[in-house]
C-alpha cells in the first residue's frame, strides 16, 4: 500500500508535468489521476481487498461540491480579517477527506491554539475512502490557529492550521 508521503509526491509531480492522465496499479492497490482545468486531482484509490471497494468518483455529489463552494466564501473573507495573524507557516491538508481534530470523539484534541508542535508530531486526521490519515505538523513552532472545523470536508492543499515557527 502507498504510503500518504509517497501519494503527496505523486501528485506534485503530475501536477508539475505535462502528463493529463497517470494511473498506477501495485499488489491490489490502484492510484488514478487527471488534472481537470490544470490542477491535479486524486482519482480513486482502490483497496482491492474480500469487500468490494467504492471509488472516490461514485461518492461525489454535487451537493458536495456547492457546500464547499459556500464554505469557501466565509473563509476568505475571515483570511483577509485575520492578515495580521502572526505565522509563518500552514499544515495543508495532503488529500480530500474529513478533518477530525481528535483520534476518537471522546478524546481530547490533538493539538490546540498555543500547543508546541514538533516536525513528526501529529496534528489532526484526514479520513479518505474510510482509511484514517494521521496528519503530521512538518514543521516545529506554535499553532497560532486552527482553520477546519472538526467533521469538515477539506479538499487537496487547504490549510488546516497555521504554525509560528520557532
Amino acid at each position: 500500500m502507498l504510503k500518504v508521503q509517497e501519494i503527496r509526491e505523486l501528485i506534485k509531480l503530475i501536477d508539475q508535468s505535462n502528463i493529463d492522465e497517470f494511473c498506477y496499479e501495485s499488489n491490489g492497490t490502484k492510484v488514478s489521476m487527471k488534472k481537470e482545468q490544470g490542477q491535479a486531482a486524486a482519482e480513486p484509490v482502490k483497496v482491492q481487498e474480500s469487500a468490494p471497494s467504492v471509488s472516490v468518483q461514485e461518492q461525489k455529489s454535487e451537493p458536495a461540491k456547492q457546500e464547499v463552494q459556500e464554505k469557501a466564501e466565509p473563509e476568505e473573507a475571515s483570511k483577509s480579517e485575520q492578515q495580521g495573524t502572526d505565522y509563518d507557516a500552514e499544515v495543508t491538508s495532503p488529500m480530500v477527506g474529513t478533518f477530525y481534530q481528535s483520534p476518537s470523539p471522546d478524546q481530547e484534541a490533538y493539538v490546540q491554539v498555543g500547543d508546541q508542535v514538533k516536525e513528526d508530531s501529529v496534528v489532526c486526521i484526514v479520513e479518505a475512502m474510510k482509511l484514517f490519515n494521521e496528519i503530521e505538523a512538518e514543521v516545529s513552532g506554535e499553532i497560532v490557529e486552527i482553520l477546519a472545523e472538526d467533521g469538515e470536508l477539506v479538499e487537496y492543499g487547504q490549510p488546516l492550521f497555521r504554525v509560528k515557527s520557532k
